[in-house]
């Protein structure tokens, strides 16, 4: 996403966030906000008008909210990256949301630079997921002695995955970035892309998110 503007959609019903965050983000000479919805509804609606890369969506909007317009958005195999917005890091819904296909979260009370790098994260296709929403993942999983496979494709292509690819899935669900990872196995990062990339392929899978969340299904990452 380095060659042009990320075009950016922002969802809340809040008149005074959607202002703040469009001037924070226009200011950016490589983000430009493309559009406002004020429910989910809307935002599903202008996210086929407008064809934006990142849709900054709030998670408690009236007539559609935000877990369930993501999951609209994703089943649209649209191309755009859905970025939940939330008060607490440990809000319930966020994890709801990443299920449904949200490739991450920011706290609204993030700084400019925090906001803007969350969203050019999202559009590079990584994973915007902070620790704390790792663990809770990871917990959630723990709590539920018979997990519900919400992707039946992708668990019946594990077996395709080799012993090194694997091993990258579950540092993806332990949250460590490609450079981390690179430094992990003792290889080159773009090995680890390849390996990554092949990973989604295989799986069928979205993104690192999406990865993250079918390796805690799978019981390959488990509470320390």
């Amino acid at each position: 996403m380095t060659d042009r503007t990320i075009r950016v959609l922002i969802a809340d019903d809040q008149m005074m966030v959607r202002e703040g965050f469009s001037v924070l983000l226009n200011a950016m000479p490589d983000i430009e906000v493309v559009g406002e919805a004020v429910n989910g509804r809307e935002a599903v609606a202008k996210v086929a008008e407008l064809t934006p890369d990142v849709v900054l969506m709030d998670i408690r909007m009236p007539e559609l909210n935000g877990i369930e317009a993501t999951r609209e958005i994703v089943a649209a195999d649209t191309t755009a990256k859905v970025l939940v917005l939330t008060t607490f890091d440990l809000d319930e819904y966020v994890y709801q949301a990443l299920r449904a296909g949200a490739s991450g979260f920011l706290l609204k009370d993030a700084s400019a630079r925090q906001l803007a790098e969350g969203v050019r994260v999202v559009a590079s296709g990584e994973a915007l997921l902070a620790p704390s929403v790792t663990k809770r993942l990871i917990t959630e999983f723990s709590k539920l002695s018979d997990p519900p496979r919400l992707m039946p494709a992708a668990h019946a292509a594990y077996g395709d995955l080799t012993d090194r690819e694997t091993e990258v899935l579950v540092l993806i669900a332990q949250g460590l970035s490609n450079a981390e990872m690179a430094e992990r196995l003792v290889v080159a990062e773009s090995t680890v892309k390849t390996h990554v990339s092949r990973i989604l392929v295989k799986l069928g899978l979205r993104d690192r998110t999406q990865a993250a969340v079918f390796a805690y299904e799978a019981r390959l990452v488990t509470p320390r």
